[in-house]
């Protein structure tokens, strides 16, 4: 989204180079454990909101919608702070977001709870935008790809453990709770539920004091700064070749982090749904993401050495086709292992429509087309809504054809870009 003035292509010193890598590895990290823990949030306060189900799913659009909102925005305040000063700003905004859970928890009220999820979502914004670019530049040109392979599997990682650690502390010998509840006196139920909502208070506080310490301890890391500027607008108009396709680029960054959001935390209900008990289903994105991470560590080690990044993108997106059918036809509760391999599927999909979508963009109207390609993530807070309204109307099982028409239309935009690449080449 930006283009930086400075060149970190040869970095000074190896120890110092590597210490680098890995202060960026644990940003990648903090905000994947942050995404990722929404998959717990949602059968959490559930049951601690009395919530229905499409309610619940507001988790993810308060948390997602934030993304739409802050991406054009984040882009002009780190062009003020440059990239260092905006990841500590965007980690300030977290810790601020993780502390409004404490109100949240001891009222036991969802609209706070949203409204701590969607600052907590808009400092992740402004971390992102700062980080992707930065680690790109961070060493050698030719190393670009293997830093972010890097990145992308503490980020997935870490939605592997999110759901572990903090299922294990609000979610705590919780396995019969809902048969518990129906058993209360009302007066009982909620003394039961004010307790339960307060469980959330103690690891958001320790979230909020590592969000602080790392954001205040992050010059002693002495990473480089780097101060974007706005990229030169030429004032050529996208022709329109180049803007269909990157519409259309924009519809499939849009369904793939649906996709994304569906499998990784939707699981926990759907768990509850065919009548796992709660100690299992609350700590069921980590089998989705473990999945993601199968497939990034794939990816990082056969693309392009044994598949294009194109075969890929056509693969994955048959494999999520057929995946998706036998969530909604296969019976019970197997159904719910199919959820967890849709992880797998989807793991290669958002970086292979990146490059399509951007192709034939340059300068201004390639900043422009990322910080829009940003905005798709409006994707993992609008499914989810539309899943839970489906599952209403239907069933929990029945509302996964949801999964059918994305997957179609990535396998659709795949496709075509094999035909706009000849023709563009032409």
């Amino acid at each position: 989204m930006v283009d930086a003035t400075a060149n970190l292509s040869e970095p000074t010193a190896k120890g110092g180079y590597a210490k680098q890598i890995g202060t960026v590895g644990a940003f990648f990290f903090i905000f994947g454990f942050v995404t990722w823990v929404n998959g717990t949030l949602i059968p959490y306060l559930l049951i601690a909101c009395q919530l229905e189900e499409w309610q619940a799913y507001l988790v993810t659009f308060a948390f997602y919608i934030s993304y739409t909102i802050m991406a054009l925005p984040s882009s002009k305040i780190l062009q003020r702070t440059g990239m260092i000063k905006g990841m500590r700003l965007g980690l300030i905004i977290m810790a601020f977001g993780c502390l409004i859970f404490i109100p949240a928890a001891l009222m036991r009220y969802y609209p706070i709870f949203l409204l701590g999820l969607f600052v907590v979502g808009t400092g992740t914004t402004l971390l992102q935008t700062a980080v992707n670019p930065y680690i790109t530049l961070l060493g050698p040109a030719h190393k670009a790809a293997q830093r972010m392979s890097i990145m992308g599997i503490c980020n997935k990682l870490a939605g592997v453990v999110a759901p572990i650690i903090l299922g294990a502390i609000i979610l705590n010998n919780a396995g019969d709770l809902i048969k518990e509840l129906a058993q209360y006196s009302p007066a009982d139920k909620v003394l039961r539920l004010n307790e339960l909502a307060r469980a959330v208070i103690m690891p958001y506080t320790v979230l909020c004091i590592i969000l602080l310490t790392i954001a205040f301890g992050i010059k002693y890391a002495h990473l480089p700064e780097i101060k974007p500027v706005a990229a030169e607008d030429t004032g050529q108009p996208i022709n329109q070749k180049n803007s269909v396709n990157f519409l259309l680029g924009f519809v499939a960054v849009f369904c793939t982090v649906g996709l994304e959001v569906l499998a990784g935390d939707t699981i926990g209900n759907y768990g509850l749904y065919h009548g796992f008990n709660l100690n299992i289903a609350k700590s069921l994105t980590s089998y989705t993401l473990a999945f993601t991470v199968i497939g990034y560590l794939f990816g990082s080690f056969a693309i392009p050495k044994f598949i294009t990044q194109e075969k890929a993108f056509l693969y994955s997106a048959i494999l999520g086709l057929i995946i998706a059918v036998l969530v909604i036809i296969t019976p019970g509760k197997t159904s719910i292992a199919f959820v967890a391999l849709l992880g797998l599927s989807n793991a290669l999909l958002w970086p292979a429509i990146w490059p399509q979508a951007l192709k034939g963009l340059s300068g201004a109207q390639l900043s422009r087309g990322s910080a829009l390609l940003i905005m798709g993530v409006a994707g993992g807070a609008i499914m989810p809504l539309i899943y839970g309204w489906l599952a209403r109307l239907t069933n929990n099982q029945a509302a996964y054809m949801l999964l059918l028409p994305c997957y179609l239309f990535n396998l659709y935009y795949c496709l075509r870009g094999s035909w706009f690449t000849t023709k563009t080449n032409r």
